[in-house]
């Protein structure tokens, strides 16, 4: 029976979904962080960004985190000065929807590590970037221009809760890395997976 619900939230996260213009410039949000700071994305002109969609109740997000796939993805950011920001579009009395504190012993529990968690309970920023799914990434260059939008990795799909992450292509590591190397994203648009935002209504 799980395994059914599962496969029917795959599906639902999967049916409609919309693109942001590749290169374009990435829509500004100011939202509050966990501790309470007003953190735009503007804010960070002159470095790499990534967005992450994340909603702790999503199966698809709990097995990320606890085989350290996002964790380990996060640790490659931060070693390469790219700002992580975690954000939570979850509305009031939906799954996934968090007080300050409640995030903040997430992230020390999992041992996660992005510069900051913010909170959208609005769903304002989400609906910005058509965030469809949690996990739902994208990669922001220094100019501010998107370079990556999609999943965080090729292992959606059937069975995606018996794979090995370890195993599966990392598109957004990969994106980084090619960024640095100053290269083109060889994938900048892949299809999200996992389970639908919990936006308002």
């Amino acid at each position: 029976m799980k395994n059914f619900l599962l496969a029917i939230l795959f599906i639902f996260a999967q049916t409609s979904f919309a693109f942001i213009a590749m290169d374009s410039e990435a829509p500004n949000f100011e939202l509050t962080d966990t501790y309470g700071n007003k953190v735009s994305l503007e804010s960070f002109k002159g470095k790499k960004v990534v967005l992450e969609w994340t909603n702790h109740g999503c199966p698809f997000v709990a097995k990320h985190y606890k085989t350290k796939n996002m964790q380990s993805t996060q640790e490659l950011a931060k070693s390469e000065d790219v700002v992580w920001l975690s954000i939570i579009s979850s509305a009031p009395g939906t799954q996934g929807y968090v007080t300050n504190e409640e995030a903040n012993n997430l992230t020390t529990t999992r041992e996660a590590s992005p510069a900051h968690v913010l909170l959208d309970p609005t769903g304002k920023a989400g609906m910005l970037y058509n965030a469809k799914t949690t996990p739902h990434m994208y990669v922001i260059n220094e100019e501010g221009l998107l370079k990556y939008q999609g999943a965080i990795d090729d292992a959606g799909g059937r069975g995606f809760m018996f794979k090995d992450l370890q195993e599966a292509n990392n598109y957004v590591k990969k994106a980084i890395k090619e960024l640095n190397q100053g290269k083109r994203v060889s994938d900048p648009i892949t299809k999200p997976y996992g389970c639908s935002v919990k936006y308002a209504g």
